[in-house]
């Protein structure tokens, strides 16, 4: 009668490293796969996220009015639009689902947020040319954070009817410009799409001396 011969150590030994080896390079796919998927995911929401915020500040820019939120002492002209590098402030009308409606002042800054930026929105309403504090006002609103640069610039039409060129500060305080362009980057460098965005009503409002409204 014969017997069963069985493994020796050395095969033991050998069977068990290459198991081994099979796990660990099952589960490095494993965890190459997951990363990819969470950047991916992180990468969709990312988008998501700036598709978003660019169409609300088109939205308020395009429905920007000419409108005077407050009065300027030196030249009597009401202040409509006021427009710096990283501060932007107008009125446009609030729709009902964010449960304000009616004209409102708009004020973008771009506020510091520890090494980072941050882009955001605060609203008072406006009547009879000057702004109306709300009894317990609300923070502003954190449009986008996590930001490296932020910044805003504006346009205007020449005398000949062509565009000029983009300012760091608008200066007509009394008038919209004609265009707004708004660049964002992320704190890891990476850039937004610029944002250009048309003012249908800018110089459809000619100011004089006394004129609040």
């Amino acid at each position: 009668m014969k017997h069963a011969r069985g493994f020796t150590l050395i095969e033991v030994l050998l069977a068990t490293v290459l198991l081994a080896a099979g796990l660990a390079l099952a589960f490095a796919t494993l965890r190459a796969a997951g990363a990819t998927v969470n950047r991916g995911e992180a990468t969709a929401q990312r988008n998501e996220h700036l598709r978003a915020v660019e169409q609300f500040l088109r939205a308020r820019l395009t429905g920007a009015r000419a409108i005077g939120f407050s009065l300027n002492g030196d030249t009597g002209l009401a202040e409509r639009f006021l427009g710096e590098r990283e501060r932007m402030k107008f009125v446009a009308d609030l729709p009902d689902y964010l449960g304000r409606g009616g004209p409102y002042v708009h004020e973008l800054a771009v506020e510091r947020d520890g090494e980072d930026l941050r882009l955001t929105l605060a609203l008072t309403m406006v009547l009879a040319g000057q702004e109306v504090p709300e009894q317990s006002p609300r923070p502003p609103e954190v449009l986008a954070d996590h930001l490296r640069a932020v910044r805003f610039r504006y346009r205007a039409m020449q005398a000949d009817n062509r565009p000029g060129g983009w300012q760091e500060q608008w200066e007509q305080a009394e008038a919209l410009p004609m265009q707004v362009e708004i660049t964002l980057q992320d704190a890891d460098g990476r850039a937004w799409p610029p944002l250009v965005v048309a003012l249908p009503l800018a110089g459809s409002f000619t100011a004089t001396p006394g004129d609040i409204q």
